[in-house]
């Protein structure tokens, strides 16, 4: 492997790369939008459209990404009735809050967690949004030592109630972690709540040739993918849950998921845009893969959730 679990030297320099990965996650979902793979009618108040036309293979991966997710987030969230709490790790500029409201599926509470100039940056857009986004906000938005990615939450203002069943989602958060750090939070989950659901979505398979590129394109960046020895296979990733006290865990790269999501909408969508490089496609989908792990205390059958 091209990179170890040791911190940068110069961990400004990696926050600020760790942080840009935010916007660039942003204007291609900004971009797969606009084409019409899903729909999200809040992103524009806090992404411009780019002005680059992406590259189709890179929208159906995120298209793969967001109804991956979105089955399992609502998955827990009928099971629990919504009498439960969502904790959005690395949330940057995320509307999964409005999408929620708008399905009439937000949890009781809602937290996000980011580095505080995301946080604060998504605050300002919010709170100058007339009137697409500000009523909702309820002006009780701000950021706290919590909006940090790297390490054990330390604070949240109010705090998680153990009690309320707890959806932590991480996309493309932990690989920014060193191993120690990224287990650290998944005990300190699974220890915590009562009943909870971990979804994590990032890279896998990332020891061979083509996980290497992935690698070195990021460090010429200045990105450095500590926590990238967790993402050998699907094995490792399972491990790391059920090593840290989780119950149960599943896993798939995203070739798999892309072919548990309903057939009807994937047609409609591949009918979007033509794609000429399957291959590369699948490359993609195979090196990143969706997670997800569960502990139940009260039964609740948060175990039965799958895709």
């Amino acid at each position: 492997m091209a990179t170890t679990s040791r911190e940068p030297r110069d961990s400004d320099v990696y926050d600020e790369a760790v942080r840009g990965t935010c916007d660039d996650a942003s204007l291609c979902k900004r971009y797969a939008v606009s084409i019409g793979y899903w729909d999200d009618p809040y992103l524009e108040y806090f992404v411009r459209l780019p002005k680059e036309r992406k590259a189709p293979e890179i929208s159906r991966g995120y298209y793969a990404r967001v109804r991956g997710v979105n089955q399992l987030m609502t998955a827990f969230l009928k099971k629990t009735e919504c009498n439960c709490q969502i904790i959005n790790l690395g949330a940057g500029l995320d509307t999964l809050f409005w999408k929620l409201k708008d399905e009439n599926l937000l949890p009781k509470k809602y937290f996000e967690v980011d580095f505080p100039s995301i946080a604060t940056r998504k605050i300002h857009t919010i709170k100058r949004s007339q009137p697409g986004l500000q009523p909702l906000c309820h002006h009780r938005c701000r950021p706290s030592r919590a909006a940090q990615t790297r390490g054990e939450p330390e604070e949240m203002q109010p705090g998680p109630p153990v009690r309320l069943p707890t959806l932590l989602i991480a996309e493309c958060v932990l690989i920014y972690m060193t191993p120690e750090h990224s287990s650290c939070l998944l005990r300190w989950a699974s220890s915590t709540f009562l009943a909870s659901m971990f979804i994590n979505y990032e890279q896998v398979n990332m020891a061979d040739r083509f996980g290497q590129i992935m690698v070195e394109n990021l460090q010429s960046r200045q990105c450095h993918l500590v926590g990238v020895e967790v993402c050998r296979s699907l094995e490792t990733q399972k491990a790391r849950f059920l090593t840290t006290g989780w119950e149960t865990v599943n896993a798939m790269d995203m070739m798999k998921v892309y072919s548990c999501l309903p057939p009807a909408d994937v047609k409609r969508m591949e009918a979007l845009e033509f794609l000429d490089e399957k291959e590369l496609l699948e490359q993609l989908m195979q090196h990143y893969c969706l997670c997800w792990a569960t502990k139940d205390s009260p039964r609740l059958g948060l175990a039965d959730i799958g895709l």
